[in-house]
């Protein structure tokens, strides 16, 4: 079987589970506490990060962009990576400018700081970075906000790569209760549109040990 190593709260293995889900491709999912440096894990991807895709034909791949493009190239139906030039160029610049930009300034300044830091055993969350987190998520949503009154989906006409990368953040931090959606209205209406899909369902329904998101996290009508 194919098979995800993955943590539930890391937004590069929901954009993965996001990819999987959306091109109806089968796989199973386990928790991979990367803390724990487990040794068989470790032969497969000495980095020691997820997510991990092994897929059925044995080969392994590792990094979140690296599984999305396998996919795309070995499981051609319902494309991810755009279709034209130009969809694809918009495509990469913007999972680009969420994988990088989004998690320096927000993510690890708000979910690694509060959820992973504890996880990992490197001490008590940083308020300096918790705080500079929330003020770059600001204008993190107006942008995403304008992307999102100017197109149909994030970098064009299709659903794409880069809608998922920037939900798959979101949706992490949004469990956590960080994402003040009155911020971005126009924002929010594409969150909603992304949480309806049915391949956002299982995340929707997942739960973390001992951490409770919001009343709204599942409602798709917020």
């Amino acid at each position: 079987m194919r098979i995800l190593y993955h943590l539930p709260l890391s937004p590069f293995s929901r954009k993965v589970r996001l990819a999987l889900a959306e091109k109806r491709i089968p796989f199973d999912l386990r928790i991979e506490r990367i803390w724990e440096r487990r040794e068989e894990f470790l032969t497969i991807n000495p980095a020691c990060t997820v997510p991990v895709l092994q897929d059925v034909n044995g080969l392994v791949v590792t990094e979140s962009y690296a599984i999305c493009e396998y996919l795309d190239e070995a499981y051609p139906d319902m494309p991810l990576l755009g279709r034209t030039l130009a969809e694809r160029a918009e495509v990469r610049r913007l999972v680009g400018w969420f994988d990088d930009k989004f998690n320096i300034e927000v993510t690890r300044n708000l979910l690694e700081e509060k959820q992973m830091k504890r996880l990992l055993g490197r001490g008590n969350p940083d308020a300096g970075a918790i705080r500079a987190g929330y003020a770059n998520l600001r204008s993190h949503l107006e942008y995403l906000g304008w992307l999102a009154e100017t197109r149909a989906w994030l970098a064009g006409p299709n659903l794409s790569l880069a809608d998922l990368a920037a939900a798959a953040h979101l949706s992490a931090l949004d469990y956590m209760g960080d994402v003040d959606w009155s911020m971005s209205e126009a924002a929010k209406d594409w969150y909603a549109r992304m949480k309806s899909r049915p391949s956002f369902r299982p995340l929707l329904a997942e739960r973390v040990t001992g951490t409770s998101p919001p009343a709204h996290y599942a409602d798709l009508d917020f």
